[in-house]
């Protein structure tokens, strides 16, 4: 054993009384130096450790409400089956997993629909800029499939974003839809030609990747506006199914 102090108070005997020990005056200053601040190490630890969990469960039971406040607003609750312009058959499952925008409009929409149409495209493509953000899913949802068959919305979706998919059905099946989201739509009188206008809802809904309606956007929104939100939506975002 090497004697680290040449006084006998503070050397370490056991039973046979052999020293197995020998500490000076200073080293006993460091262990109690070092066992103060591994005390002040582990109770700073707990605490941060106790405001992480309640900070953790905050946030739980923010998202709990958050999902039962949409569920009470009954958006976008059912499960739509409708054909995409390619004449396949797409339900709402198809789209778990993904965030979407939404719009529901008609192909012979003069102005709006080609307005907002452009806007959500505008939207989406810059989005698509950003690797950090995953990817947002258009969907332009007929209100008129009287005239909205699979090839009229083939020929209509090229004229925007390369991946809007456009979605059309039998006229139960699009009022299905649009009454999940509480879309409004209503045919007017046709005219000497045959043509009508379809007086309907004009939003843009933004659809969280559990399949829930999270936000929407009216025609005041602009495409900065829109593009803040939705990511702000994304940064936040906490998967609760």
């Amino acid at each position: 054993v090497i004697l680290t102090s040449e006084n006998p108070d503070n050397w370490d005997f056991n039973k046979d009384g052999q020293i197995i020990s020998s500490y000076s005056s200073s080293s006993r200053a460091h262990v109690k130096l070092w066992t103060r601040l591994l005390v002040s190490l582990l109770v700073g630890g707990g605490v941060l450790g106790a405001w992480w969990y309640v900070d953790l469960e905050k946030q739980q039971k923010f998202q709990r409400r958050r999902v039962e406040q949409l569920r009470k607003v009954a958006l976008g609750q059912g499960t739509f089956s409708l054909l995409d312009h390619m004449g396949q058959r797409r339900t709402k499952q198809d789209f778990l997993g993904n965030w979407v925008l939404m719009y529901f409009g008609f192909t012979h929409c003069p102005d709006i629909c080609p307005e907002e149409l452009d806007k959500l495209s505008a939207v989406v493509s810059a989005l698509d800029q950003d690797p950090s953000l995953p990817r947002v899913q258009p969907l332009f949802i007929t209100v008129d499939p009287e005239r909205d068959n699979v090839g009229a919305l083939a020929r209509y979706v090229k004229d925007f974003h390369p991946r809007l998919i456009g979605l059309t059905g039998t006229p139960e099946e699009v009022k299905q839809a649009a009454q999940d989201y509480r879309v409004y739509a209503s045919p007017g009188p046709k005219d000497e030609d045959g043509d009508y206008i379809v007086d309907h809802t004009v939003l843009v809904y933004l659809v969280s990747p559990d399949g829930l309606f999270l936000d929407y956007y009216n025609r005041m929104k602009n495409k900065d506006q829109i593009l803040d939100s939705i990511k702000n939506h994304i940064k936040n975002f906490r998967s609760v199914i």
